[in-house]
């Protein structure tokens, strides 16, 4: 049998964005999701996946240009997996972020009369993140002059960013818009001295080749980590690479390694050795410090996470006798801030390293009404867990992208919170988790936070008040 030819559909008028930012055409009423591609914009497509409702499809070509398309300021825009919105101007960013949290309030979530403010602009919209990860490959992806070249002219090596939907191919970054300097020049200076001194790129298919991925972390007192990942435990090189680093960018705080030899990049199992400088940088914010390991997990664009913190905290508006849980506390931001306000902050997070960061965030504010656990917490969450460590009046959730599960969602029913603050990165779980609330709890706001510009992601803070 031959394979199922799929239809072409020309001068699709495209005229909405959905969920996951994906734009959205219709065809005798019938909807089409189009990658790539703005409102207004006039498009061929290919369908490649047909539903009784709806059909995914590929670009074929844009045949009339959106009024609102504008010129990406990247090189790398077309082919790399992130900054995927910057043929969209800002403002018209905001808007469909906005409108996708509104739309899946209201088909998930199934919630009516939603009480949603204006989201809040990113006050950087460029080299706004203080955390990036590189990775090594040994199959770069090649610009549209480069098959004309000979093969033995051509570099086959890459540092950079997966090619958006390949695994085993990435672009090789020359100047990236996501972290200031010397976010870009310390990538290049890598990159040209283990090419020069033939250090062999992984490749992610053979799992061979010793150069693996890179993390680049800043942070605004002007801090500096870098922690090299190789795949092999070759001594001399790691030795040259390391010591190259520390003499050309003598103002690195903390530059480390890790020897990852397993099949995936997570390194929360690995080893990290400190080979120069702490093992840690501080942030500030707000007249609080954070220490940060090469673990750590901490909010990606630091300005916006201050005001998203200052609005929950708002939001929550505790006040000296109440008792507050801090879900998914990370290494306990949220907890910290909160905890000048209020008599006592319960954290609860299942990476135990991030809950060791907590404790000493709280140490070096000289906070001392804060307890974290590590644990899962539908496990450690439970009447008994809450009678030994009192009734909270407040409770603040700011869980993974999957949400809140159904046990810790029963547990809150049952310790009856005056107030809920549900902070989230992901729209439509936070909305089906909050319509299993609104029994008991009135959803008195919703404030969208635009985290990350360029992208379709927004950030999510809403306010539940028991009835």
């Amino acid at each position: 049998m031959g394979r199922k030819k799929y239809p072409v559909i020309e001068d699709l008028l495209i005229t909405d964005i959905g969920a996951e930012g994906v734009s959205i055409g219709r065809h005798e009423n019938y909807v089409i999701f189009v990658r790539g591609v703005i409102p207004g914009d006039v498009v061929d497509v290919q369908l490649t996946r047909t539903r009784k409702a709806y059909a995914e499809s590929k670009l074929i070509r844009i045949k009339e240009y959106s009024k609102d398309r504008i010129q990406p300021f990247c090189s790398h825009f077309k082919n790399c997996g992130g900054c995927k919105w910057q043929m969209l101007p800002y403002d018209k960013q905001l808007y469909y972020k906005q409108k996708q949290v509104l739309d899946q309030f209201t088909r998930i979530g199934g919630i009516k009369n939603i009480k949603l403010k204006p989201i809040v602009a990113s006050v950087e919209d460029k080299f706004y993140r203080n955390k990036l990860e590189f990775t090594f490959a040994n199959r770069r992806w090649l610009e549209t002059h480069e098959p004309e070249m000979e093969k033995n002219d051509r570099s086959l090596e890459g540092l950079g960013f997966h090619v958006q939907g390949m695994f085993d191919r990435i672009i090789d970054l020359e100047n990236c818009y996501l972290q200031a300097e010397p976010s870009n020049t310390i990538r290049n200076a890598i990159r040209e001295f283990t090419r020069q001194e033939g250090y062999d790129y992984y490749n992610s298919r053979s799992h061979e080749g010793m150069m693996r991925n890179l993390i680049v972390r800043t942070s605004t007192t002007g801090e500096l980590m870098i922690v090299v990942i190789f795949n092999k435990d070759k001594k001399d090189l790691i030795q040259a690479l390391m010591d190259f680093l520390s003499v050309e960018f003598p103002q690195i705080t903390s530059l480390q390694y890790v020897i990852n030899t397993k099949f995936n990049d997570s390194i929360y199992d690995q080893e990290v050795v400190c080979f120069k400088g702490r093992d840690y940088i501080y942030e500030e914010m707000d007249g609080l410090k954070f220490k940060i390991g090469a673990k750590s997990f901490f909010q990606t664009n630091t300005e916006q996470a201050l005001a998203l913190y200052k609005r929950t905290l708002e939001l929550a508006s505790v006040n000296s006798n109440d008792i507050v849980y801090d879900l998914y506390t990370g290494t306990g931001t949220i907890a910290n801030f909160v905890a000048q306000h209020c008599k006592k902050v319960i954290g609860i997070e299942s990476v135990p390293e991030a809950i060791e960061d907590a404790k000493v965030n709280s140490v070096i504010n000289n906070i001392s009404n804060t307890d974290f656990y590590a644990g899962d917490i539908k496990d450690l969450l439970n009447i008994d867990f809450i009678n030994r460590n009192g009734s909270p009046n407040v409770i603040i959730l700011d869980p993974p992208r999957a949400g809140v599960h159904e046990n810790v969602i029963n547990v809150i029913r049952e310790s009856a919170p005056v107030k809920i603050v549900y902070v989230s990165c992901n729209p439509a779980t936070q909305a089906r988790d909050i319509s299993m609330l609104l029994d008991m709890y009135e959803l008195a706001e919703v404030q969208p936070f635009d985290m990350f510009p360029h992208t379709h992601h927004v950030e999510n803070v809403a306010l539940l008040i028991k009835k």
